[in-house]
């Protein structure tokens, strides 16, 4: 495994900033569907005038006040937001309340603008059109999760970690229905990012369960719960969470 830093570490820095603000709640929904070779995701790629430029992501963004029901409950307001954005990006009409909801993704308060995210899944029909925005988003794919891990890995496509891990967990299942099925039945899971570089240099962001974990140690002995992501490509060590 090489040393360096990856073009997709994000993440920069490890140390947090002491005046950090607080993460802006976002949402964002992983679109499932099946072909002949298994299921597939739909990944939009954002342009570069838009915060993470370039990036090739789920439909989503920041929960707006229109996204709140009257009653103020958050996960409400974030299957709203999910599914309002998939609608501006890519002119595609969801059900918010047929959402899985899955995961929460909260990065490190090391950049002044960063987002704590809801991640959803659900299943869309084939022949619904697609029509992205052309100002935030610039084109889209239907691949299917290894696919894209692949060209991640080659060089062809960027990836910022949480979609990553995403699509890695989802590359383990041989259909969308097995995907959901399996989503619903584990707990969400909350992802509250730690950063440490190892002794090689390497970065690595580890999550709950990792034996590094609550001291941010990487060098710690023990389970494993984390993504490294040495210059040549990023690798994800897990022991411990049933995907």
């Amino acid at each position: 495994m090489a040393g360096g830093k990856h073009r997709n570490d994000f993440y920069g820095k490890t140390i947090p900033e002491e005046d950090a603000t607080p993460a802006i709640p976002a949402a964002t929904v992983v679109l499932l569907k099946d072909n002949d070779e298994g299921p597939e995701v739909l990944m939009l790629h954002r342009t570069s005038k838009v915060h993470f430029g370039g990036m090739w992501v789920f439909p989503g963004g920041r929960i707006d006040p229109e996204d709140h029901p009257k009653d103020g409950d958050i996960n409400v307001a974030a299957r709203n937001a999910a599914a309002r954005e998939t609608m501006e990006e890519a002119n595609i009409t969801l059900q918010p309340e047929e959402f899985v909801w899955f995961a929460h993704w909260t990065p490190p308060a090391i950049r002044q603008v960063r987002y704590a995210t809801w991640f959803f899944a659900t299943s869309i029909e084939e022949h619904e059109a697609i029509s992205v925005d052309g100002h935030e988003i610039q084109d889209h794919a239907w691949i299917k999760p290894a696919t894209a891990l692949q060209r991640h890995a080659n060089g062809e496509i960027d990836l910022v970690a949480p979609t990553w891990v995403t699509l890695h967990n989802l590359s383990l299942y041989d259909n969308s229905a097995d995907i959901l099925a399996k989503l619903h039945a584990n707990p969400h899971r909350v992802y509250e990012t730690h950063l440490a570089t190892t002794s090689d240099g390497v970065s690595v962001a580890m999550w709950a369960g990792d034996a590094g974990y609550a001291d941010t140690n990487p060098e710690a002995q023990g389970a494993r719960h984390r993504l490294l992501m040495p210059e040549d490509g990023f690798i994800f060590e897990n022991t411990v969470i049933d995907y």
